[in-house]
């Protein structure tokens, strides 16, 4: 983890003193955690996540995007990881069902004329 939190520094062109003062460290603590003369402890890992908007999974196990693709990530994967594991399951159940919706709507054709209500549905008035 050391040599990928020295990554994400370079990524985002800070030098050692830049970095750690944005996450409230000094520069020689970020230095012994990059050299690994100092352990990186959970909050730590947290703070610098939170902050750079970095892939906490990525972080720590240098798979996947080094950063959040969106800035809701971050954000749901703290809620879904707060949730219990039955609700989590619940939770994939409805987010494959909006992502089989969504492919639907995406790559369905527009009807001819727009204006028209489809057949079935009730024309607001």
């Amino acid at each position: 983890m050391r040599e990928r939190i020295r990554q994400v520094r370079l990524a985002l062109n800070l030098t050692q003193k830049e970095f750690g003062e944005k996450l409230g460290f000094t520069q020689t603590h970020l230095s012994m955690m990059e050299i690994g003369k100092s352990g990186i402890v959970n909050k730590s890992v947290k703070l610098m996540c939170t902050t750079f908007n970095i892939n906490e999974h990525w972080l720590r196990t240098g798979e996947g995007e080094m950063f959040c693709a969106s800035p809701y990530e971050r954000e749901f994967r703290e809620i879904f990881s707060r949730l219990t594991r039955d609700t989590q399951q619940c939770l994939l159940v409805i987010a494959k069902e909006l992502l089989s919706i969504q492919q639907k709507f995406l790559h369905e054709p527009e009807s001819a004329d727009a204006s028209e209500p489809e057949a079935g549905m009730i024309e607001e008035g």
